[in-house]
């Protein structure tokens, strides 16, 4: 059976780490991947790079979902991005809300995930298909599970073509996410979110910031292989790839690496899968 996979990677700071990208990004084509993802920081802080990162690899022929969010950005400004990404044959966008840079303030209101697909889907003509994002976990800041999965099915409804998650460690967190979707009447693709996991400080740091559960049992594994990179790495192929198997006996319609801008991680997966 032939999974759906993507990859997704963060914009480079600088002209070598641009260099790099390309490199992975031809590293993991021998994979087929469906496309390439370029997230968007906090309050548009990437816009440049990502627009330039999204540039460079279109122009070495890889299939490319750039992200955006409001931001601080207008309604006309969102919408010449999207004509720009469009005219460049991009024909897929990640539609976020977006997080506010900490330590800046805004008067403004927060404007939702939906109100930015039912924005490119009244002004943009294109067939592109619009991902937002999903969280079997349940969002941080949402009021309850079913006031999460109800946001959700309102993105859906405005015009989104499919959902990609957070990533979690649990698949039975995924599989009952899924189930309690299609019961709410959403019926587009939820493709699962899959981090590697090679740093156990560093995946500590971004769940906190997420809000993804790192299970108990795991946390206290990595704990005790912090100091072995060698046997952290292995064990954490072993994890992500039996978690990732699992996902795909249940029928998830695809898998999307978080890549963290390097191939070996997610090549050793998706070599094993």
């Amino acid at each position: 059976m032939t999974v759906p996979i993507s990859f997704e990677f963060f914009p480079p700071r600088t002209p070598n780490g641009r260099k790099t990208l390309l490199d992975v990004a031809a590293h993991l084509a021998r994979f087929k991947p469906t496309f390439y993802s370029v997230t968007y920081g906090a309050g548009g802080s990437t816009r440049g790079g990502t627009a330039a990162t999204v540039k460079d690899l279109r122009e070495a022929g890889h299939a490319v979902a750039p992200h955006l969010s409001w931001a601080g950005d207008t309604e006309a400004q969102l919408l010449a991005t999207v004509r720009g990404y469009v005219a460049q044959g991009v024909d897929r966008l990640v539609a976020l809300r977006g997080d506010t840079p900490s330590g800046i303030g805004s008067p403004r209101r927060m404007r939702h995930a939906e109100e930015l697909v039912r924005l490119i889907r009244t002004h943009i003509r294109a067939p592109l298909v619009l991902e937002v994002a999903a969280y079997p976990e349940v969002h941080p800041e949402a009021a309850s599970a079913a006031a999460d999965i109800q946001f959700l099915k309102r993105k859906v409804d405005a015009g989104a073509n499919g959902c990609i998650t957070q990533y979690f460690y649990n698949a039975d967190a995924y599989l009952y996410f899924r189930d309690r979707c299609e019961a709410a009447g959403i019926g587009v693709p939820i493709v699962p979110g899959i981090m590697p996991i090679t740093n156990a400080a560093n995946l500590a740091r971004f769940s906190e910031r997420a809000g993804a559960e790192i299970p108990r049992w795991l946390q206290r594994r990595l704990d005790e292989l912090a100091d072995d990179h060698e046997a952290l790495t292995s064990f954490g192929a072993d994890v992500v790839t039996a978690l990732c198997e699992r996902l795909i006996a249940g029928d998830a319609p695809g898998l999307h690496f978080y890549t963290l801008n390097k191939a070996a991680p997610t090549a050793a997966i998706v070599a094993r899968l």
